[in-house]
C-alpha cells in the first residue's frame, strides 16, 4: 500500500505541477491578452479537451467495461450523458452571473470536476502496477497515462487562468484558480489507492462522466468564444492543432 501511495503521489503530482505551470502563464501578460492569441488558445484548448475526452477518458472507460463483462458501451454512453446533463444543470445556475465578471466560473468548475477521475485513473493505474510487481508493462502504462494527462494539463491550467485574467481578475487570483482546479487531482489519486478494491467497478462510469462534462464545456463555452464573430479562422485552426497534438500524444504513448 505504501509503495502504491508513493507512485500515485509522483504520478498525480506531475500532473498537478503541469497544471500549475500552465496557470503560471498568466504572469507573462501584464495587460489584456491579444485577442487573436486568445482565440487561437481557446481553440487549441478545445481541441485538447476533445481529444482527451476520447482517448484519455471514453476509450479507457470502454476498455475497462469490456474487461468487466457485459455491454461496454452502456457505462460509456450513460456516464457521458450524465456528465453532460450535470454540467447543463450547473450551467443554468451560472446563468445569473453571465453578465458579470464570473463568466469563466463554469470552465473552472468543469476542469476541476474532470481532474477528479483523471487523478483517480492515475492512482488506480499505479495501484494495479504495485500489486503486480512481475508485470513491468503495467508500470509503463501507468507512466504513460500520467505523462499524457500531465501534457494535457498544461494548456488546461492556462485555459483556466488566462480567461479569468482577461475578465479583470488579478494575476495572482487567476493563478490561484488554476492551482485550485488542479489540487483535486493528487487528492483523488491518493484516495483511490486507499479504496482501489472498491472503486474499480465504477471507473468506466466516472471516466465517461468526466468526458461528457468536458465536451459540454467545449461546445458551450470554448468553441463559441474562439470563433466569436466568425470573421477569423484562428479558433478553428487552434482547435484542429490541439486535437491533432493530443491525439498523436495519446496514441504514441499507448504503443
Amino acid at each position: 500500500m505504501t509503495q502504491s501511495l508513493i507512485w500515485a503521489a509522483l504520478g498525480t503530482g506531475f500532473a498537478f505541477l503541469m497544471t500549475v505551470s500552465g496557470a503560471a502563464t498568466v504572469f507573462l501578460f501584464r495587460k489584456k491578452v491579444n485577442e487573436g492569441f486568445q482565440k487561437i488558445f481557446l481553440g487549441f484548448a478545445s481541441g485538447i479537451m476533445i481529444a482527451a475526452s476520447v482517448w484519455s477518458l471514453i476509450i479507457p472507460a470502454i476498455e475497462q467495461a469490456k474487461q468487466a463483462g457485459g455491454l461496454p458501451w452502456i457505462p460509456a454512453a450513460a456516464g457521458f450523458l450524465a456528465g453532460g446533463l450535470f454540467l447543463m444543470a450547473v450551467d443554468s445556475l451560472f446563468d445569473r452571473y453571465r453578465k458579470s465578471e464570473n463568466r469563466s466560473g463554469l470552465l473552472v468548475f468543469a476542469v476541476t470536476l474532470h481532474n477528479i477521475p483523471e487523478g483517480m485513473a492515475v492512482g488506480l493505474a499505479f495501484a494495479l502496477a504495485a500489486q503486480n510487481m512481475n508485470s513491468p508493462e503495467l508500470y509503463a502504462a501507468a507512466f504513460s497515462l500520467a505523462l499524457g494527462i500531465g501534457v494535457q494539463n498544461f494548456p488546461e491550467g492556462a485555459a483556466v487562468s488566462l480567461p479569468l485574467r482577461q475578465e479583470g481578475l488579478s494575476s495572482f487570483r487567476s493563478f490561484g484558480a488554476g492551482v485550485f482546479s488542479a489540487a483535486v487531482e493528487p487528492a483523488a489519486g491518493m484516495a483511490v489507492v486507499l479504496v482501489s478494491e472498491w472503486i474499480r467497478p465504477a471507473m468506466p462510469w466516472l471516466l465517461s462522466f468526466a468526458a461528457g462534462a468536458m465536451i459540454y464545456v467545449v461546445v458551450e463555452e470554448l468553441i463559441p468564444e474562439a470563433n466569436d464573430g466568425g470573421a477569423s479562422r484562428k479558433g478553428t485552426i487552434g482547435s484542429m492543432a490541439g486535437f491533432l497534438i493530443m491525439m498523436i500524444l495519446d496514441v504514441a504513448l499507448s504503443l
